[in-house]
């Protein structure tokens, strides 16, 4: 099943990983700045490759590849931009077309700009819609609607749990992702969201293979109070020498794509950093 997406992925290695590649979501970087100082901004910080986002207008979407060719980095997925204000699982059909409609957008932007995946958040649950009913409206419009042009321009569709009250365990995102019997549909794992939940290095683990992308950021729970904060790399809850030694038994050597709060460039150097001991299997702040 994993044969035409393994086609498209140079980076997967047979048995074990090598380096992981570093990377951030375009939205890190100083909107004040043109697209191609920011890109530059993230080469000269140490960055492999950048997650961009859906782009509708033609002129800054050729802004954008002229930015990466000319920095030198490369864009490697797209955060698609539409699913959480119009769910592929809403009931409104006006909804539903205004979704699909970002999703395309989002996948001929990966195909202009060379990335290989997509990343969907594939369904909503809340007081309007139902467990059942998120799960079966999204997987009929994924599959009629989304696949036949993902597979058109071979870009695969990696579906992400988002605290959207959405598999909400490893083996049930797993069977999701198998329920469409396509390469063209993976996971896009990340680190922090299943830690208020379950374990990072569980889940890699269970989804293994299926997973093509990877988000990072740390989390920290406070049992006393009751509360939770976002942290950055290593200053959280998460294992990182478990989460690392996970990817290496599924053999995943992809992308790492850091999700976290912007800054200048000083601190995109210390995020790269932080990401560079993650990859090398040490805690990301040093001791």
């Amino acid at each position: 099943m994993l044969s035409a997406a393994a086609a498209v992925r140079p980076e997967r290695a047979a048995a074990a990983a090598g380096a992981l590649k570093k990377s951030l979501v375009i939205d890190m970087l100083p909107k004040q700045l043109s697209y191609l100082d920011r890109l530059k901004m993230a080469k000269d910080a140490g960055f492999d490759g950048i997650e961009g986002q859906t782009v509708e207008d033609p002129k800054i979407a050729d802004e954008i590849l002229n930015a990466s060719v000319k920095s030198g980095l490369k864009i490697h997925s797209v955060m698609n931009m539409a699913h959480w204000r119009f769910p592929l699982s809403s009931s409104d059909p006006g909804e539903v077309n205004k979704s699909v409609a970002g999703m395309e957008a989002s996948l001929r932007n990966a195909k202009l700009w060379g990335a290989e995946t997509v990343l969907l958040v594939p369904a909503v649950v809340n007081p309007k819609t139902s467990y059942k009913d998120a799960y079966q409206r999204s997987q009929k419009v994924i599959r009629e609607r989304i696949l036949p042009l993902a597979q058109e321009l071979k870009i695969i569709v990696a579906v992400e749990e988002v605290w959207n009250k959405f598999l909400l365990s490893p083996m049930e995102f797993a069977t999701y992702v198998d329920s469409f019997k396509s390469p063209w549909v993976r996971a896009y794992f990340d680190v922090g969201n299943v830690v208020l939940y379950g374990y990072p290095q569980d889940w890699i683990r269970t989804l293994g293979q299926r997973i093509v992308r990877v988000h990072v950021k740390d989390f920290l729970m406070d049992g006393r109070n009751g509360r939770f904060y976002w942290k950055n790399l290593g200053e959280g809850d998460v294992d990182w020498a478990e989460v690392r030694k996970a990817f290496e038994e599924i053999g995943y050597n992809g992308y790492i794509t850091a999700e976290i709060d912007g800054g200048d460039a000083a601190y995109m150097k210390d995020v790269a950093a932080r990401l560079e001991r993650i990859s090398a299997g040490q805690p990301p702040v040093a001791k």
